[in-house]
Parts: C-alpha cells; sequence; structure tokens
C-alpha cells in the first residue's frame, strides 16, 4: 500500500524537521531526536497539521508499518526507505522551494524593465 499525500507531507515535514535541527548542530559530533509526542506538539502548534493529535499518531503508525520510519527508544527515526522517498519528495519539490526563496530573498520587479500597475477592482 502506498502512503497518501497526507502520509507524504508528514514525512517530509519529519525529515525536514530533522534537517534543519541537525544543521543548527552541524558543527557537533551531535544528532537531534525527538519523540512522537513531540513531533506531534510541534506541528499543530506550528500549523503545519490540519489534524486532530489522533489523526497524526494514525499517520505516524502507518509509516512505521510501511517502513518508512521506526520508533526506537522512544524517538523518531528515518528508515533508509524513508529518507529515500523523503529525498524523492525533496526533489520534486525542490524547482517550487527555489521560486519562493528567491522571491522572499529578493525583490522580483528588479529583473524587469518595465511593470505595469493597475487599480483593484
Amino acid at each position: 500500500m502506498k502512503a497518501t499525500k497526507v502520509q507524504k507531507y508528514i514525512l517530509f515535514t519529519l525529515g525536514s524537521w530533522f534537517k534543519k535541527a541537525n544543521d543548527k548542530i552541524k558543527d557537533k559530533p551531535l544528532e537531534v531526536s525527538i519523540s512522537k509526542k513531540t513531533f506531534i506538539g510541534f506541528a499543530i502548534k506550528a500549523g503545519l497539521a490540519g489534524k486532530q493529535e489522533r489523526a497524526l499518531y494514525k499517520n505516524l503508525e502507518f509509516l512505521e508499518k510501511q517502513k518508512l520510519l521506526s520508533y526506537k527508544n522512544r524517538e523518531l527515526v528515518l528508515t533508509t526507505k524513508g529518507n529515500k522517498l523523503y529525498q524523492e519528495i525533496l526533489k520534486e519539490l525542490n524547482p517550487f522551494l527555489k521560486v519562493l526563496a528567491k522571491l522572499e530573498t529578493e525583490n522580483p520587479i528588479k529583473y524587469c524593465k518595465k511593470v505595469q500597475t493597475v487599480f483593484k477592482k
């Protein structure tokens, strides 16, 4: 059974969280970890999950059954298979993310010689 869009979204969120959190301590011989409860709290507080807590637990359990992540010592870990799927999702989304990053860091109008304005309706 394939992962649904929502489950891929959760896997992508978890993988991205690991990447960003590990980037903060990349100069140390450490690696971050997160429990299910903490990850679910993060997803809800950050507004990344439009679901209830129980639904997120169920999706995480499904990802465990599909061997995309494991739950060792009360900590979530992406498996090799899960990391591979995360990389595929990232590769697919990367062109879109680059556009957003470029628009956030630079004024898009500076690349255009003539820009027109019109009144809002």
